[in-house]
């Protein structure tokens, strides 16, 4: 990175920084932290909705798979309708009525404390494995470009966007979202440009290229369960999008922010359908990086193996756009990580003040209480998550097992939720018993191949669709108990 680069990268940094931190004299009460004061335009929250959506995994992924296979994985965002029509016919006037700061409550007014216990410590344990996921791939991206230190990096970034996320409460967090969602994209859209009009045949050889090699394919449409096809994609971007939106509480303390349901309703519906527009940028970044190295330039030999097609666009971005744009680039990249942190950082913080400290801990605390644990839990969830960071540079195997268990979790918790929005039956003999058989189906394909072998039933299956199957034992066991158990009327 040269002077310009430098300036350009750390302007936006210290901009964030400080324009988050402005918002702390906002932050009177609890509520307006988590919550807002009810004066956030609509277009912020949408902006906000899109940016905690992509991370800097998706900024770097979606080009590095375009260029290794395809555009397989726009299916995924094509299914991003199905989920956010439902989310917001359904579960945004859910949460409106409950009117609580947790997406968690109506677990526990449904069946009972355990519910909102386990649903709300799952949250926890994927956001921080979450956070320190993104803070490692983050660091490691910026190591390979500038070849600064991977702890300091992670230990940099961790800090910063703590600072101002606990200092500028929800308001910040959404305000620098929105600029953060426009400025990855305007990075995207100015890599675009310059590469079509870097290719020596014109824009338009980008295009042929792509065709001839097939790089515009959505997959394979046979109905083949243990394949990537795209109705296997499709059936699982369902799933995780529906999960997205419609009960983790990052989304759902947006939709409390707003004054009334149509908005919420509309940010929510625009938010999630942003994405997928965006998307095919970020996909078509990938398929022109492999057009440009196909006719404009050559890629060195390190980088020509197919494992290594996710370094492609960093390499691309030091080496081949002008001075300012590769500073802009870097800058969008840390946009889409920062955003999806700062929102880990709130909303935790917000369950744990919600879900914890008011239901267990302290019923009649004051608002300075209130603050000061949310100060406090924001504090802790950033250093354990720079923690979990640091300790992915030399410990991927047991951080790999904390992903699956965290994917566990979370299958768990959309059945859960799922289950209680369709049955009025408030016994939680049905819901227990679901979520044990949902929890055994998704261990069992998870871990069968490892433990019975490549030729077992549950390997079988694509690993897509472990969420899927999980999510429908849950269920089915649970809605098909709780009939059974259904008291009879004289």
């Amino acid at each position: 990175m040269n002077f310009t680069d430098l300036v350009v990268f750390f302007l936006y940094i210290g901009g964030i920084a400080l324009f988050g931190g402005s918002f702390f004299k906002r932050n009177k009460t609890s509520e307006s932290y988590t919550v807002g004061n009810k004066d956030i335009p609509g277009w912020v929250v949408t902006m906000s909705i899109f940016a905690t959506f992509v991370s800097s995994i998706s900024y770097l992924a979606l080009p590095g798979n375009a260029f290794q296979s395809n555009w397989n994985a726009l299916v995924f965002s094509l299914s991003l309708p199905i989920a956010t029509l439902i989310a917001v016919k359904y579960f945004v006037p859910l949460y409106r009525k409950i009117n609580s700061p947790s997406a968690y409550t109506f677990m526990e007014q449904r069946f009972g404390a355990w519910a909102r216990i386990y649903v709300s410590l799952c949250y926890l344990l994927t956001q921080l494995m979450r956070v320190g996921t993104i803070l490692y791939l983050l660091a490691l991206t910026l190591n390979a470009i500038v070849g600064w230190d991977i702890a300091t990096i992670i230990l940099f970034t961790g800090i910063i966007v703590a600072v101002y996320s606990m200092l500028g409460g929800i308001t910040a967090v959404l305000w620098t979202d929105a600029i953060q969602g426009i400025i990855l994209i305007v990075g995207a859209l100015g890599c675009i440009v310059y590469m079509l009009f870097s290719m020596p045949e014109g824009p338009s050889q980008i295009f042929s290229i792509g065709a001839e090699y097939n790089k515009f394919s959505l997959g394979s449409f046979r109905l083949d369960l243990t394949e990537p096809t795209f109705w296997v994609v499709l059936i699982y971007g369902v799933f995780i999008n529906l999960q997205n939106y419609g009960i983790d509480q990052n989304y759902v303390q947006r939709y409390m922010v707003l004054k009334s349901d149509k908005e919420a309703q509309r940010s929510a519906l625009i938010g999630g359908l942003i994405y997928l527009p965006i998307s095919i940028l970020f996909l078509f970044i990938g398929t022109a990086l492999f057009g440009y190295y196909h006719s404009a330039a050559t890629l060195p030999v390190e980088l020509q193996d197919v494992a290594k097609a996710d370094r492609v666009f960093p390499y691309f971005i030091v080496n081949a756009l002008p001075p300012g744009l590769t500073g802009l680039m870097i800058a969008s990249i840390f946009a889409a990580g920062m955003s999806t942190i700062s929102t880990s950082f709130n909303s935790s913080a917000t369950v744990f003040l919600t879900d914890y400290y008011n239901r267990y801990i302290n019923k009649k605390a004051s608002n300075k209480q209130h603050m000061r644990v949310l100060y406090m839990s924001s504090a802790i969830i950033s250093l354990i998550g720079v923690g979990i960071g640091i300790a992915m540079i030399d410990v991927k195997s047991a951080l790999d097992a904390w992903w699956k268990l965290s994917s566990i979790f979370s299958g768990g918790m959309l059945g859960l939720f799922l289950l209680a929005m369709s049955t009025r039956v408030k016994r939680a003999t049905g819901a227990i018993i679901g979520m044990i058989a949902g929890i055994l189906v998704i261990l069992w394909l998870t871990f069968s191949e490892r433990i019975l072998g490549p030729d077992s039933i549950g390997a079988s299956f694509h690993t897509y669709l472990t969420i899927v199957f999980g999510t429908m034992a849950i269920f089915l066991v649970g809605f098909l108990v709780s009939y059974l158990l259904k008291p009879k009327h004289k």
